[in-house]
């Protein structure tokens, strides 16, 4: 068995790694960034390490700070979580090379479905239908036109090496194609590292059911149950549950083979989820995540199944100790996701900062996985996911109801979340009665009147002058090592725990991502400007587009909000802005 393992990620699922980890008598590294040096992961963990950087890229993705963390700590295995390099064959070979065992499937399996191009081709020689596409990279707008007038409008343009929506643009005609790549390699870039895009046809009504799967090294693969994640906005999952609703069981057999086939098809072993798109009694292969999967509580709670576990025993090369017929799947479990978005008005606009109070929900059937504590700041530079929120229940509508009585006990101030979305999703009929697609939340659920709770802004501490001192638990780097000291230091209250900020109190939130009707165009978060689309003297409508704002890894449009002549232009391509500064003007 591994003796101790490094975690290069962050944030819930770093938390959840290390949580199995105590559970199995596994000691854990955790590495952090800058703005990390405090975070959950990094408290919770037996050592930590610092990566230096703010960014991800200067951080969570910088391989060699990770590659000297490992050799540091003596970590004898990684564990890639979900995002950053949990899909990066070069990290996997980095890793393995340097005989450290990476806790996920072989180099070359990543390799063959971390490409979504690569995965299209080994799935339709394996015989599973893929949604119909381009199985090569996107170079021109003219590819994504042709395509379209042969196969009908929308097509959908996909980050080659990316996932959970990121990098995803819809495109309703030949005028968009341009914009639309251009954004999408943008964002796979940001996200992935790897700017690559393909095409396929966009589906009108599908739902989106995946499949997990679970291999050893000795040849032994099983398919364990589905889960539906059809309640999306911006191509990114809301609720995910298991099993799914109305859902064939004849149907649900010939996608677990399917899955099964696609994973031994690659060599493939460890956790794993193959994700189809179901529609009109037929399903079609989209990809395979080679990773465990954000969703995957559900499954853990409906099998009674500890997939990271497994994913460790698996990796020190333990076979899997019971077979296909063995695995049961008892009720139903229903995930939420917590993010740090405002949903007012169904626009999510992103909302970084401090969390002011976070009061956990309880109760039988009730697990939350969170990587935040009340005092914690959710960063602009990182995902925007606070946590998840799962319960258990005998059967479908208990669960939901259920769901509704945890949201109702969640509470969270300094930053808005997606919690009155979800409550407004699992209250409504078309979700009580499974009729919902991946295009539900954003064609069919008004959300135009949703007003989320406000988010309050962190106030900093102020270190007084003369002020006696106390003794404290602090932290240090030496060599890059973090280590827990006892000194006495400056007495600053106790208001805050250490290195933590208390917040100011509660103020309504900006939520529009556009002015306020008087002209002046201000941007709603911190974020960094990547495009410009107006010039000084253009006519613009209300709703047009002037600027791109990147924030936690996503685009967000900023729009004018009145008709006018744009008289100036503040910012360019970029440029780093706080929330409420004035982009342009206009009359």
């Amino acid at each position: 068995m591994l003796q101790k393992i490094l975690i290069a990620n962050r944030g819930e699922i770093a938390v959840r790694v290390i949580r199995t980890c105590r559970e199995m008598g596994i000691g854990t590294v955790a590495v952090y960034s800058n703005l990390d040096r405090e975070a959950l992961h990094v408290r919770m963990a037996d050592e930590a390490y610092a990566l230096g950087g703010e960014t991800a890229a200067e951080s969570y993705l910088n391989t060699e700070a990770i590659l000297r963390a490992i050799e540091q700590s003596g970590a004898d295995a990684v564990h890639p979580g979900y995002g950053f390099f949990s899909e990066n064959t070069d990290f996997a070979r980095a890793i393995t090379e340097r005989g450290v065992t990476f806790i996920g499937p072989p180099p070359e399996a990543i390799e063959v479905m971390g490409d979504k191009i690569s995965s299209r081709l080994a799935a339709e020689k394996a015989g599973v239908a893929g949604v119909p596409g381009r199985s090569d990279p996107l170079t021109s707008p003219d590819e994504v036109t042709a395509f379209g007038e042969e196969n009908g409008w929308p097509v959908a343009i996909k980050a080659a090496y990316g996932g959970g929506g990121r990098g995803m643009k819809v495109v309703t005609g030949a005028a968009e194609a341009a914009e639309a790549m251009e954004s999408a390699a943008r964002e796979a870039q940001a996200y992935f590292g790897r700017p690559e895009i393909y095409l396929e046809r966009y589906l009108d009504w599908p739902r989106h059911v995946e499949m997990q799967v679970l291999g050893d090294q000795h040849g032994t693969t099983l398919w364990l149950g589905e889960r539906d994640c059809s309640a999306q906005r911006r191509h990114q999952k809301l609720v995910e549950e298991s099993p799914a609703p109305d859902f064939p069981d004849e149907i649900r057999r010939a996608m677990g083979e399917a899955a099964v086939k696609v994973s031994q098809a690659c060599g493939y072993y460890n956790a794993g989820t193959v994700e189809f798109l179901y529609q009109g009694g037929e399903f079609y292969f989209l990809e395979m995540n080679t990773r465990l999967q954000v969703e995957h509580p559900v499954t853990e709670l409906v099998t009674g199944l500890d997939l990271v576990a497994w994913q460790i025993r698996i990796a020190s090369g333990e076979p899997l100790d019971f077979t296909q017929e063995s695995v049961r799947r008892d009720g139903h479990a229903i995930e939420v996701r917590i993010n740090a978005e405002d949903p007012s008005g169904g626009r999510f606009t992103p909302s970084p900062g401090t969390l002011t109070a976070f009061h956990q929900p309880s109760g039988p059937g009730v697990r939350l996985d969170s990587g935040y504590e009340a005092g914690d700041t959710v960063s602009q530079y990182y995902d925007n996911l606070v946590a998840k929120l799962i319960v258990w229940a005998p059967d479908r509508e208990a669960a939901r109801r259920r769901m509704l009585r945890a949201i109702g006990e969640t509470r969270i101030t300094g930053v808005a979340t997606t919690l009155p979305a979800d409550v407004v999703i699992l209250s409504h009929p078309d979700f009580a009665a499974a009729t919902h697609s991946t295009n539900w939340v954003e064609e069919s659920l008004d959300l135009s009147g949703l007003v989320a709770d406000g988010a309050g802004a962190p106030a900093p501490a102020s270190p007084e002058d003369d002020v006696p001192t106390v003794e404290r638990d602090v932290t240090a780097e030496v060599d890059g090592r973090r280590y827990s000291v006892r000194l006495w230091v400056p007495d600053l209250g106790t208001t805050a725990a250490p290195g933590r900020h208390a917040g100011r109190p509660k103020r309504a939130a900006t939520a529009a991502v556009a002015g306020t009707g008087s002209g002046q165009v201000t941007v709603p978060m911190q974020g960094t400007i990547v495009k410009v689309l107006v010039a000084v003297g253009d006519v613009v409508e209300v709703g047009q587009t002037i600027c791109l704002l990147e924030a936690m890894k996503m685009e967000n449009a900023v729009a004018a909000e009145k008709d006018g002549v744009v008289k100036e232009v503040r910012v360019a391509a970029g440029d780093s802005v706080g929330a409420g500064d004035i982009v342009a003007v206009i009359e």
